[in-house]
């Protein structure tokens, strides 16, 4: 039982799906919460939350995985420079959760840049936080409008991806990569 949990937790492919489901509950259970607001603000909170439970579900699964592949003898590269790279993923996606419906663009930007540096496999993950980030800047426009369906179809396309990557029974991506 705990051998499988443990694979389950170092697996590669099974947070993203986890995560952007996490975060879609996190984003419906707070719609109403804000009906106060006006629709760009509401918008613009949805996105940030949206984005900041993503991948701070994503950081503490890889902290989590780290741990648990240290606490096997298996981990590959110095554990500090691995939990580094959690904490570096956790530590921007907490604050904007924490301050979504406020100045998030920074922290937004603090985010792509870090998924960035991080590899450019992980460009993909960075897109979502630089369009809220449009959104803010042009959420009256009809390019707004835009923007949230770009938006959708971004994190659609992650999901749909995610989800190969889980069913695909691969638990790498160079595994899942010799799939296709």
């Amino acid at each position: 039982m705990l051998d499988r949990l443990a694979a389950f937790i170092v697996g590669e492919g099974n947070w993203l799906p986890i995560a952007m489901t996490m975060a879609l509950a996190a984003v419906a259970a707070g719609w109403n919460l804000d009906a106060d607001r006006s629709r760009a603000a509401r918008t613009q909170r949805a996105m940030n939350i949206f984005v900041g439970v993503t991948l701070l579900v994503m950081g503490l699964a890889h902290l989590a995985a780290v741990t648990v592949k240290l606490l096997q003898g298996t981990l590959a590269a110095g554990p500090v420079v691995l939990y580094l790279i959690g904490i570096a993923i956790v530590v921007p996606s907490s604050l904007l959760v924490v301050y979504a419906g406020g100045r998030s663009a920074a922290l937004n930007i603090w985010m792509a840049v870090t998924l960035v540096l991080l590899g450019l496999i992980n460009i993909p993950l960075a897109i979502p936080p630089l369009l809220s980030v449009a959104y803010g800047k042009y959420s009256r426009t009809r390019g707004g409008v835009w923007i949230i369906v770009t938006f959708v179809l971004v994190n659609l396309a992650l999901f749909t991806g995610g989800m190969m990557f889980l069913l695909s029974g691969a638990r790498t991506f160079e595994e899942f990569n010799r799939l296709r």
